[in-house]
């Protein structure tokens, strides 16, 4: 995925947010969708954090919700702050000018004084600007570490989403989609067989069915048990 932060507001929707992290691609709990939806096309003055575990769909949902605003005419920006850990008052300039600004991995300054302080401002600046504020996390604020009472305060005053993982139904679907999506034949017994013998992290099964994609293109073959053994033997 592309750092979507370091990319300058001219290049096309589909390369600052993947077509394969939009709404539409989003498998399970529908009314986390639809409340995003929603923002979407109104973002100002609401606050909004979205908790969950890893593999959960928090990315995949800020992402969505980035490109569903964008594309109804608002100004947005995305943020990973476990990539602008120590750098997060520079990265944070000029955000009150956004219609929405959507902040992910807050888990990875928690603790950090310097950049605690500077996500206070943050929140602080936008909120009086009545711009639209999107958080993630895998921990509510109250699960956090000990930091800054008062971010803590304000993020635990915003509108909660809390997901949960796909179940085996959930991934099925999900790699059914994405296959289907790009004009792949996957058996559903291949599909199967994958989720009995490979890991059901979410990340790890899509990062796999990435290099099936490649292989299949490669080798002209429909994704079948026997080229998904031939595949990963060769790993």
């Amino acid at each position: 995925m592309a750092d979507v932060e370091a990319l300058g507001p001219q290049l096309p929707l589909a390369l600052r947010f993947p077509p394969d992290q939009r709404f539409d691609a989003f498998v399970g709990m529908p009314g986390a969708r639809a409340q995003l939806e929603a923002f979407a096309a109104s973002p100002a003055g609401q606050a909004l954090y979205v908790q969950g575990p890893p593999a959960s769909g928090k990315t995949h949902l800020l992402l969505a919700t980035c490109a569903a605003a964008e594309a109804q005419g608002h100004a947005v920006a995305y943020l990973s702050l476990a990539r602008l850990r120590g750098r997060l008052a520079a990265a944070a300039e000029g955000l009150e000018l956004m219609g929405l600004v959507a902040l992910d991995d807050i888990d990875a300054i928690a603790g950090d004084a310097a950049d605690e302080l500077s996500l206070f401002d943050l929140h602080n600046r936008l909120r009086d600007a009545g711009r639209g504020l999107l958080y993630a996390a895998r921990e509510a604020p109250e699960g956090l570490p000990p930091g800054l009472p008062d971010l803590r305060s304000r993020l635990a005053h915003c509108t909660r989403i809390a997901l949960q993982p796909l179940d085996d139904a959930g991934r099925a679907r999900l790699l059914r989609e994405r296959a289907a999506a790009r004009g792949l034949a996957f058996e559903d017994a291949a599909l199967e067989w994958m989720l009995r013998r490979c890991s059901r992290d979410l990340r790890s099964l899509t990062a796999l069915f990435e290099r099936l994609d490649h292989a299949s293109l490669v080798a002209q073959r429909r994704l079948t048990v026997p080229f998904l053994r031939q595949v990963l033997a060769a790993d």
